[in-house]
């Protein structure tokens, strides 16, 4: 991808959303959806999504006496995520594939601006240096905190980041709201506060018409 730039791939979508919010099981449903129709599909995460930067994952959201402070935090967010461009969503898109990936560089201008007070124009150089690539179609998942802070209360362990207050996802929720707002030829808002086959279904209708939309 260019550097200095940011390219938009009409075969990339990604998913974001705050805690709890299903993005998982909506990541499974519309690659099945793809792969019906003949379609190659790589899905992929963030932090991770290739080999080093699921490394980097494990230094991003495990609990220690010397956690990140939020300027490391970026900064070994977007280690990770031009690492994941390079390695794994630049080849799969050159290949003809759709990219699926559950969060993408929205979600650290909501954790890491909006929620650690990072200045977005240090974002926006970050994302324009070393990532070059913006999501043709990206669907937010919205929850009220305390719904998604309850149902990911019954995953197990909290990693470091799940371990924030209700006050800063709640600054996480506003600010992917925002530029939803600000992005409408971007982003498809999906109510899920309803069940996962509602979530789900809601979601590849927003991708089947948007696939419509580019054909």
């Amino acid at each position: 991808m260019s550097l200095h730039t940011i390219v938009s791939a009409s075969r990339f979508v990604s998913l974001e959303g705050g805690e709890g919010a299903g993005k998982s099981t909506v990541l499974n449903a519309l690659a099945a959806a793809l792969q019906e129709t003949g379609e190659q599909v790589v899905c992929t995460r963030e932090p991770g999504g290739s080999p080093l930067a699921e490394r980097i994952r494990e230094l991003l959201l495990t609990q220690t006496d010397d956690s990140p402070t939020a300027e490391a935090e970026l900064l070994l967010m977007f280690a990770s995520r031009a690492q994941h461009v390079q390695r794994v969503i630049a080849p799969a898109l050159a290949s003809g594939a759709w990219v699926l990936s559950d969060r993408f560089t929205d979600a650290s201008y909501a954790y890491q601006g909006a929620a650690r007070g990072i200045d977005v124009s240090t974002i926006t150089h970050l994302e324009k240096r070393f990532v070059g690539v913006q999501p043709g179609l990206t669907l937010l998942l919205d929850v009220p905190v305390d719904v998604g802070r309850a149902r990911a209360s019954g995953r197990g362990t909290p990693d470091r980041i799940e371990r924030e207050k209700d006050g800063f996802f709640q600054v996480v929720r506003d600010a992917y709201v925002a530029r939803a707002h600000a992005e409408p030829q971007r982003f498809r808002v999906v109510d899920a506060t309803l069940s996962p086959v509602e979530v789900a279904g809601a979601a590849v209708a927003h991708l089947q018409a948007y696939m419509g939309d580019i054909a």
